[in-house]
């Protein structure tokens, strides 16, 4: 399977699924889903084609790359349809961990502590349904050549 396939595999396991059983924007005022004209969230490899000529928000390049491609940023204006949400935001506020041994670890993304309040409570807090789907997803994303060097390489740039 390519990588967009991958991707919109991925996608499709985290469709009906968030963090909460309930619509967890609600507690923190959609955080997640705001920001300024450069912060967005990271697209994974060919997923900037779903959104080329959209109306929600815009793909910028970002400066930096990860499994030797260019990384791409979806910005957008604080409100989606669902249903073409990009997989980084159905992961939120998980990530992906690997270890000196080639396992993987989902765990709760550093970069979500200052804009999620669910990190505050832990990896328990988080609808175990929503987090076996996360899993379930990485997974299909590891067997994927590109998407498993873009894992690898945000990984890496998150212990820098």
């Amino acid at each position: 399977m390519d990588a967009l396939n991958t991707v919109l595999a991925a996608r499709e396991i985290l469709d009906a699924l968030t963090p909460l059983k309930t619509d967890c924007g609600r507690l923190c005022g959609g955080a997640c889903c705001q920001g300024d004209e450069q912060t967005g969230m990271l697209l994974f490899p060919d997923e900037d084609a779903l959104y080329a000529g959209c109306g929600f928000a815009r793909v910028l390049d970002a400066d930096f790359t990860l499994g030797g491609e260019a990384a791409r940023l979806l910005v957008c204006r604080g409100t989606c349809p669902r249903g073409e949400r990009p997989l980084a935001c159905r992961l939120f506020p998980l990530f992906l961990r690997l270890d000196a041994r080639g396992g993987t670890h989902v765990v709760l993304d550093p970069r979500a502590r200052t804009v999620c309040p669910l990190t505050g409570y832990g990896m328990e807090a988080l609808d175990g349904a929503f987090v076996a789907a996360a899993r379930q997803a990485y997974a299909l994303l590891m067997e994927n050549d590109r998407c498993a060097a873009y894992l690898l390489g945000l990984d890496e740039a998150m212990r820098l």
